[in-house]
């Protein structure tokens, strides 16, 4: 059972951002394409999550991506499926695609999804499906899911009593030294420096190189030490690409590891004990974010 996890933003961020990396999820949805013909006030079918029970109360009152329409669950064989009626006009592949250039209308849809998810999610396990994945209907839907069966009852056993932890690291960049900013030796007439003053610049632009090494390697070996810590404690890690100061905004801190683990309920405390022990014995800026529905890890099974 996972509830909302800290810094919600973080979460609903990546399913954006997955699913502009990705273009959409076509490999397992058969979006309904603008064709003539089409009636008006045609639906499709979205489909949120799969997960073996699920009690409707628990999406009573959930907009989800269409107002007016319920979210609800669809069963196919054992399992369920967290379904909803959509527009069909408004969720063509034309229609996605123009989401996919509004950042604002991708990260609402993207918020209604996880809302979606980590309401199912308080029943037991559940597998998110990929943001936009669409079928012509209820019937379709149902036998795209029947058919990967094995592989939904796979994925909730390995996910069971897991939850999904971030974790960001970070070093601050350091500052430029007066050596790093001081100008090359000025030239006698004649053109040559001064006795000695050109060695003295060349060994400081020697040791600024050898410093921007260090710390190099250092955060380097810091991110493998502290991962190799914590998945220890998982049941399953992802790294994932680290943010530069472009998507961060942050110039003072460089991230220096962005990654993922599949925790148990168990051991959430000593994750917490060991991402707090971490942040003493390296200096670096660790934060923890979850515990999240295993959006990471549903892909695995």
């Amino acid at each position: 059972m996972t509830g909302r996890g800290t810094a919600d933003g973080d979460m609903t961020g990546r399913i954006a951002a997955d699913s502009v990396a990705t273009g959409r999820d076509a490999a397992d949805s058969d979006t309904p394409a603008e064709r003539p013909g089409t009636p008006d006030g045609a639906t499709a079918t979205y489909v949120f999550a799969v997960c073996r029970q699920l009690d409707p109360a628990v999406l009573s009152g959930l907009a989800g991506l269409a107002e007016g329409f319920p979210v609800r669950g669809l069963r196919f064989g054992p399992l369920t499926a967290v379904v909803q009626h959509v527009p069909a006009a408004e969720f063509s592949e034309d229609a996605w695609q123009q989401r996919l250039s509004d950042r604002a209308e991708l990260e609402r849809c993207a918020r209604a999804h996880h809302e979606v998810v980590t309401a199912a999610a308080v029943c037991g396990p559940t597998a998110p499906l990929a943001l936009a994945t669409l079928y012509r209907g209820d019937e379709r839907a149902r036998q795209a899911l029947e058919a990967d069966a094995d592989r939904f009852t796979a994925v909730l056993a390995r996910i069971e009593d897991h939850a999904e932890w971030g974790v960001k690291v970070y070093l601050p960049t350091s500052s430029p030294t007066p050596a790093a900013t001081a100008p090359a030796p000025p030239l006698r007439p004649g053109g040559r420096a001064p006795r000695g003053a050109g060695r003295a610049y060349l060994e400081r632009k020697r040791g600024l190189h050898q410093a921007r090494e260090h710390r190099h390697d250092r955060a380097l070996q810091t991110a493998e030490d502290i991962d190799a810590a914590l998945s220890r404690l998982a049941t399953a890690a992802r790294r994932l690409r680290p943010h530069g100061p472009e998507m961060t905004g942050e110039k003072h801190r460089l991230q220096i590891l962005n990654a993922t683990y599949l925790v148990t309920s168990v051991c959430e405390q000593r994750l917490r004990d060991a991402v707090a022990g971490l942040r003493h014995r390296t200096g670096a800026e660790v934060e923890l974010s979850g515990p999240w529905v295993p959006y990471s890890f549903v892909g695995e099974a």
